[in-house]
Parts: structure tokens; sequence; C-alpha cells
């Protein structure tokens, strides 16, 4: 019996009508198998995951699979977005036998979850050959098994131990960091390594940070640069926004097309805060482009923000995507069309598949004269109206309460440049104005949906579906993304109930999570106990759990003034310290947020009876410094600390600059503003 009908994971509702008797992950599932004395397969995956799709199409659909599955075994499928836990355990296991990882992950484990046989994806007739011999090893081979297994358990237990080596993350170790990135960065092709080239958002987001504290070009170089060869690149869809999850060349021609929102969320920040401290118009643009993607694509009204769209559309890869040129005469008459061609490199030998290409900016268009500019964006309109009569991919309406939270605290940041530069003048001033509110809106949404249903007697729920929440715990990442969110929510709005809900949150992490060394465990300590208790330091796909919530940490303690946050934050981040000045492209947002803390951060208030029109205001948001908290409105106003006891001077809007909880005296020019924080 299939028991996945009643699942809320898309990544589950896929597999609920196969052949195969899956269980969720459940205690119930290993007790079956204790009982019939038969292994534990463990097949762990994601809605958006085109191996996961191939995998289940070949093996996971068929007849004979599922019978060879069900005489032998116990199988459990896990939704990996939705228990974070499991897969970083078992994650770790796969590494450690096999030295890689990826999905689908393939686990064998005994009825105590112990794994003893670790992969990724098999074709249907090497699968077929390792049930089989999997089922015949447990039968004749147990013991050899079972001592597999406990040293995998060993190996994995010291991967993700606390209690390493902790030093102050120091200007030093962070100056390092960003040599270490200039020595692998690809000046080719922008971007860190060859292929596989993902998206290194939380490097980038380190380095504009790194350039404003010491001037350095060549962080603002390596940055911009990957910037606008990811933009005029496959990976960045040309017509409605949005990044792909990779690229699978080393210079972002042909991506895989699942669409993440935390790739999307942590993009959003980098052309952002890249729009913020240069003005371009290329990073003004992708930015304007993914806050619609965000809002347009993945938002669901009255929720929050969906996981993501499929990398196959009616299970093949590119199909919405991909052009040939006769296509794009088809959808543009023959001038244009052959225009098109030339802009967006669609060639007849192609950059896909069968003679297809995938839209890249192979001109420089921004800076381009207007009627240019205009003819690309009525060319862009009517392609995306073609391209939305073809079948399009599917999406996965999971919330899942950490991303949502990357996407507020994106668009909060967005939406506060966005109010910087607006210009009547502009020719684009129409659409960047539908743009914020509409991802004004989404963002709104997503933090009433996290505040109202994702947090259920004070504890963060990990994903929820068509406003119901699932019952997988939050864990640390969930913690650290949300306050995070929450505060920056916070300053966007000046609404103390913001900074209430995050504090709340990071005392229950601080209680429910905390390592002796000062570090952060990944699970609550009242999680259900898996192998071994997850605790990685290390940035990868996400922030991790630690990164995530010393940004918080650090946040709320600028916010509110209470130096124990703080002092919280600066432990746990020197138990990441040594890790950033060995693997810096590993521990891109702990390096993120150090440049904060070295900074100051600056707490920046603002006085005034207009936060939206203020010029204080906007010099504020112009000229501060890495990781500043920046909050405007009435003296006093309720919930908001910042604005405690900082009344009008002469009457006249008064700008309140501390670092460091310790203060400047307060001006009322822009002038005095922009040399406190110069």
């Amino acid at each position: 019996m299939n028991r996945l009908a009643d699942a809320t994971s898309p990544y589950l509702l896929q597999h609920a009508e196969n052949p195969v008797d899956w269980w969720p992950w459940c205690a119930e599932a290993f007790a079956e198998a204790k009982r019939r004395d038969v292994p534990v397969l463990i097949s762990v995956g994601y809605a958006a995951c085109h191996w996961c799709h191939v995998m289940a199409h070949e093996s996971f659909e068929n007849e004979q699979v599922g019978a060879l599955v069900n005489d032998d075994f116990v199988a459990i499928k896990v939704d990996r977005e939705e228990r974070p836990d499991v897969d970083a355990v078992y994650m770790t296991a796969t590494q450690a036998m096999t030295g890689q990882g990826g999905w689908p992950m393939t686990v064998f484990a005994t009825g105590d979850g112990t794994p003893f046989f670790c992969g990724t994806y098999f074709p249907r007739a090497n699968f077929v050959r390792l049930l089989q011999s999997v089922a015949t090893a447990w039968r004749d081979q147990r013991e050899a098994v079972l001592r597999q297994g406990a040293a995998v358990v060993e190996a994995i237990g010291g991967a993700q131990a606390v209690g390493g080596p902790t030093a102050p993350l120091t200007a030093e170790l962070l100056d390092s960091a960003a040599d270490q990135l200039a020595r692998e960065y690809d000046a080719a092709n922008g971007g860190f390594g060859g292929a596989p080239k993902f998206p290194p958002h939380m490097n980038l987001l380190f380095l504009l940070r790194h350039h404003q504290r010491t001037g350095s070009p060549q962080s603002l170089e390596i940055a911009r640069h990957t910037a606008e060869a990811m933009a005029r690149g496959g990976i960045h869809d040309q017509l409605a926004g949005g990044f792909a999850r990779y690229s699978v060349d080393g210079h972002w021609t042909v991506p895989h097309f699942e669409k993440m929102l935390y790739d999307n969320a942590l993009l959003l920040r980098c052309y952002a805060e890249l729009w913020r401290l240069t003005g371009d118009r290329m990073a003004r643009r992708v930015a304007r482009d993914t806050a619609r993607f965000l809002a347009d694509e993945l938002h669901r009204p009255g929720e929050g923000f969906a996981s993501a769209l499929d990398a196959d559309t009616e299970g093949v890869e590119g199909l919405t995507y991909a052009w040939t040129p006769d296509q794009l005469v088809e959808a543009l008459g023959e001038e244009d069309g052959r225009w098109a061609a030339d802009l967006f490199a669609v060639t007849e030998a192609g950059t896909f598949e069968h003679g297809t290409s995938v839209l890249r900016l192979a001109r420089d268009v921004d800076d381009a004269d207007p009627e240019i500019r205009a003819r690309w964006q009525e060319v862009v309109g009517r392609l995306l109206a073609a391209r939305d009569t073809r079948p399009q991919p599917a999406r996965d309406d999971k919330v899942v309460a950490a991303w949502n939270g990357l996407a507020i605290t994106a668009i909060a940041e967005f939406l506060r440049v966005a109010a910087l530069y607006a210009s009547p003048d502009d020719e684009d001033a129409n659409l960047m104005e539908g743009v914020t509110i509409v991802a004004d809106g989404a963002m709104r949404d997503a933090a009433e949906h996290l505040a109202t249903v994702h947090v259920v007697d004070g504890r963060l729920r990990r994903a929820s579906r068509d406003k119901v929440v699932g019952e997988p715990a939050g864990v640390l990442e969930d913690y650290g993304c949300v306050a995070e969110a929450f505060c920056a929510l916070h300053q966007l709005t000046g609404e103390g109930r913001w900074l209430h809900l995050a504090g709340g949150l990071l005392d229950t992490a601080l209680a429910r999570f905390a390592a002796p060394d000062g570090g952060f465990y990944d699970t609550a300590d009242d999680a259900e106990r898996l192998i071994t208790r997850p605790a990685d330091p290390t940035d990868n796909a996400t922030p991790s759990g630690r990164s995530a919530i010393v940004a918080a940490l650090v946040a709320y303690a600028a916010l509110t003034g209470e130096s124990r946050y703080r002092e919280a934050a600066e432990a746990a981040l020197a138990t990441v310290a040594p890790i950033v000045g060995r693997h810096a492209r590993f521990t891109g947002y702990a390096a993120t947020v150090g440049e904060a803390l070295l900074s100051g951060p600056y707490e920046i208030a603002v006085a005034t009876d207009d936060p939206a029109g203020d010029p204080l205001v906007a010099a504020a948001v112009r000229h501060a410094p890495p990781g500043a908290v920046v909050v405007a409105g009435r003296p006093d106003q309720p919930g908001v600390p910042l604005l405690a006891d900082r009344p009008l001077v002469d009457g006249r809007p008064t700008a309140y600059v501390c670092r460091g909880f310790v203060c400047q005296r307060p001006v009322t020019s822009v002038d005095e503003l922009v040399a406190q924080l110069s």
C-alpha cells in the first residue's frame, strides 16, 4: 500500500501512484522494517529535480522494480526540502561513502536508520542489480553489512561534530577570503570554477560588502563582472526574469532549467546591492525583473512564495524556453525575428539541443540609444506572449519557511533601493512602479503567512501548502532566515510587530539549538533524534543555519541595543572563522555577516514625519555601511527601539548614527549625515 496520497509535499505526491509501497519518513516505517527483518530503502529528492524524475520514470514507475523493492525492503520517500535534517545526515553519509553527493539520493539502511550503502542516480538495470545484491548481502553477509554501517555512522558523526577550533573573524581573515576568491575567479567568464557553474550569490554579497569596507576595486570588479555575465547568459531568463539553478557549461550559456526560490532571492539581493552602490543600469534592470519574477511566477496569493519551477516541461528539459531562428521569425515577423536572433544569439546550429538555442543577451543594450532599448523591450514582450502559449513547467507550490525569509529580506532591500533611485523621468518609471507595488504586496503576504501559519505555539514549522502547515519542525536555517526577514520588514515598515516576532524566534533558537562551543546545531534539542545531530557550518546553495542565525542576531542586536544577541553572534561566528580562512567559496554568507560585524554594524535612526520621502532617509540608505540597520519614523514610535528618545532637533528631521552602541551627535543635514557614514 502506497502511503503518500495524503502528503503535503508535491514531491511525495508525484510518487503516490507508484507500484512501490512507499512510506513517508516516520517511526512506523522503521518499525515495519524491524518486524519484517528487511533493510530500508531511503530515496531522497525534490519536486523540481530532473534526475529525480528520470529515476522515477525508469524505476519507481516500473512494476518489476516495484515488486523487487516491496519484497525485500521497506521503502521511504523523503522530500529534502521538507526534511533538510534527514537530507543533511544521509547526504553526509553519501559523500563519506562515495566522495560526492546529489539528488536523487539512494540510501540503504538498517531498521534503526544506520546507512550501510549510499549512492545517487542509478539507471534501471543498475538499480535492479543493486536491489538484488543488497537483498542478498542482507541475508547472507549481515555482520559485514552492520560493520559497514557502524563505520559510516562514525564517519558522519565526526563530520557533523561541534567543538572544533574557534577564532575571531578578523579583518585579516576576511581580506584573506577575498584574496582567495580572487585567485579562484574565472576572469574570462565570471564566477568561480568550471562546469557546472552555480550562481555564487553569497560570495558576491560578501565581495560587495568587502569592497565597501576596504575600497577594493578588485572585489567590486569580480562582483560586477560576474553579475553582468550571469545576466547576459542563458542562465538568466531574458524574457520573464529570474535565474535557473545552474549552468551546465562554464560560461553561463545553457542552464539546468529549474528555477529555485532561494537562488532568485539571494540574487535579487546581489543585484539590488550592486545597484545601490554603483547606480548600474544593468543591475537595476535585473533586480527589477527578478523581483517581478518572484511576484508574478512564485508568489501564491494569500500565502507565501512557492519553492520552484520544474526543470522539465512534459518530461522535456528546455521545451518552454529554447528557440530556433525560424520560431523567432514566426513570432516576430522577418525583420524583427532576424534582429532578435542576432540580439539573443540564436543560431541555425543552436546552443542547446536539436538545433535550438537558449536566449542570451549578446549585445550591450542597457546603455544603448533609447530607440534600441525600446525595440528590445517591445520584442521581449512579444516573445514572452508567444512563449506563454507553449506548455509551461510545473510549479512546486510548497512554501518553505527559510526560503520565504530570504525572499522577504531581498524584496525589502530592493524596495528601499528602488525608492532611493525613483524618478518620474525614467523611461520605464511606470514599469518600475508596478513591480514595486506587486513585490511589496507579495512580500507582505509571505510575511503574514509565516507569522500566522508557520509559527505554531511559538515554534516554526518548516513547510506549508494550500495554507495548511506540515508537521516537520523548522530547522535552524528557518529560524535564522525568517528572523532576519522580520528584522528587514521592521526596518522597511517601522512596525514594532515584526521586531517582536524576530526576537521570539531568536530566543527559541538560543534556547533550543545552541551548542556548547558557541555554535549551533541544525536541529532543536527536542527534535526527532536521527543517527547523528547535524551541525553543518558551511554555506552551500543557501546560507547554513549557523550563518543565517548569526545574520539575524546581528541585525536584531543593532535594532534593539541588546548586546547579548551580538555576543551570541560573535561566539557563533568564531566557530566558522577557521573555515572562512580556508574555504572562502563555502562560507560566503558567514563572511558577509562578518563584514557587518567588522563595520559595526551602524545603527541609523531618522526621526521624521515623512519616512518615505525625507532626503535624510535616502542618504542613510544610499550611504549605509555594510550590514547597517536603518529605521525611520516619528520619534518614540511604539515598538521601535531605535526611535526611542530621539526627537526632532529644532523641529527638523534628524538623523542619529551609532556604531557598536556608541553614538555620534544628531545631525539635520544630508552632508553631515554622509560625513558620519563615510
